[in-house]
């Protein structure tokens, strides 16, 4: 169920639905799908605005105090409140994109994309073209390849995801929707957890110790959508991206690697994992990635960043990149900004590349396969970096 403020995230991606039975026409791209932030589920990304804000769309009547805490309204006025909101959005419907124009016509000028998934607010129509609204653009898009009103009310259901955003230092995760119940594992503060259902007082959460439940209390809850981006703002990213990638390779390059040696561990796989690399991955990535592996079977300590004596996920990533000069933050719902978007996801994931989950994260090392410190019972481990939805897969080098 989703209920409560929303927002909507420029630059991101949910995952790509198939549109057939439509002919390829200059307002529609059909080719693999490119887009400008990489991941399977929901990409995030900066520029975020509320929704409410945008015109024609009617405020949603739930509130959040200043500790986090949202005050109550009544389920079916949230009920109604989020679908008069999802009625009024036009959401893409096509492989790739959909053009925006400055004018209801082929002939108007490309003022930016609106991709598949991706949503805008409707401000009008004319002649089957829709006027939207959709981060800094405002311009047309045609009618053919997006929905609206009541189409719009159940797919935004589909294509949003629902956030939980840690408020307090240390958040524990229950077993159970009491506080009574065991706990599950901690989460920092400012962590994004991925919703998967709420009742009254508490949400059902996502993390890496397994399906869990926090207190309304300690959270603040928003939904995000996909974004259009202009043609500015793309060149703008990429440009941005270019020169983070050529100053981590730079800071690589100059850095004297000092390896911390890796302590005797309590790996119990019977066979040693392995990078598995191919003609398109960085010799940086590829080091990245045999760094990382030397520590597994070292042991997990919540908020820990030692690669023998205790790390987190975060601290883990965080250690091992900047090994190689390059600092990341010690969170890993920041990571899922860093460095530039792989576009495809785990399809054309690299070694050394960052894959980013629900309150964890990890580092792909070829194959199918990530290494990252997962829990306190398993310690630094290799596990299949499908094994649950990936929110981005980011790039560094």
């Amino acid at each position: 169920m989703l209920s409560g403020s929303m927002k909507i995230t420029a630059c991101a991606m949910a995952a790509v639905m198939a549109f057939s039975g439509m002919s390829l026409t200059a307002d529609a791209s059909y080719g693999p799908s490119v887009l400008p932030s990489g991941g399977v589920g929901l990409s995030l990304a900066n520029n975020v605005a509320s929704l409410d804000t945008l015109p024609g769309v009617e405020k949603d009547t739930k509130k959040t105090t200043t500790a986090g805490t949202a005050a109550k309204t009544p389920e079916s006025e949230q009920k109604a409140s989020e679908e008069e909101m999802f009625r009024n959005l036009v959401i893409a419907q096509v492989n790739d994109y959909v053009n925006i124009r400055n004018m209801p016509s082929e002939k108007g000028e490309i003022i930016g994309k609106l991709y598949d998934d991706s949503v805008g607010t409707l401000l009008g129509e004319e002649d089957g073209w829709y006027q939207i609204k959709s981060g800094t653009v405002t311009g047309y898009v045609k009618g053919e390849f997006c929905v609206t009103g009541e189409e719009a009310v159940e797919l935004a259901k589909e294509v949003g995801t629902r956030f939980a955003t840690v408020t307090t230092t240390t958040l524990k995760v229950r077993t159970e929707p009491s506080l009574e119940a065991s706990v599950l594992g901690l989460v920092p503060l400012d962590e994004e957890l991925v919703v998967l259902d709420e009742t009254e007082e508490w949400v059902q959460v996502d993390v890496e110790e397994g399906l869990g439940w926090v207190s309304k209390e300690y959270v603040t809850l928003h939904t995000e959508f996909v974004e259009a981006e202009s043609k500015a703002e793309e060149e703008a990213r990429l440009a941005k991206e270019a020169e983070e990638r050529r100053k981590a390779r730079a800071a690589a390059a100059k850095t004297t690697q000092t390896q911390e040696t890796p302590a005797a561990g309590k790996n119990t796989n019977t066979t040693a994992a392995t990078v598995v690399s191919d003609e398109n991955s960085s010799e940086m990535g590829v080091s990245v990635a045999e760094y990382a592996l030397q520590f597994v079977g070292n042991p997990y300590v919540y908020g820990g960043s030692s690669l023998t004596n205790g790390t987190d996920c975060s601290g883990f990533v965080m250690s091992v990149y900047a090994n190689f000069g390059v600092s990341l933050p010690h969170s890993s719902s920041a990571d899922r900004s860093q460095g530039s978007a792989v576009e495809g996801g785990l399809d054309n994931a690299q070694p050394g590349d960052i894959v980013c989950y629900s309150g964890h994260v990890g580092l792909y090392i070829g194959d199918g396969q990530i290494v990252h410190a997962s829990t306190k019972k398993t310690g630094i481990i290799v596990s299949s970096a499908s094994y649950k939805k990936v929110l981005a897969v980011r790039r560094i080098f």
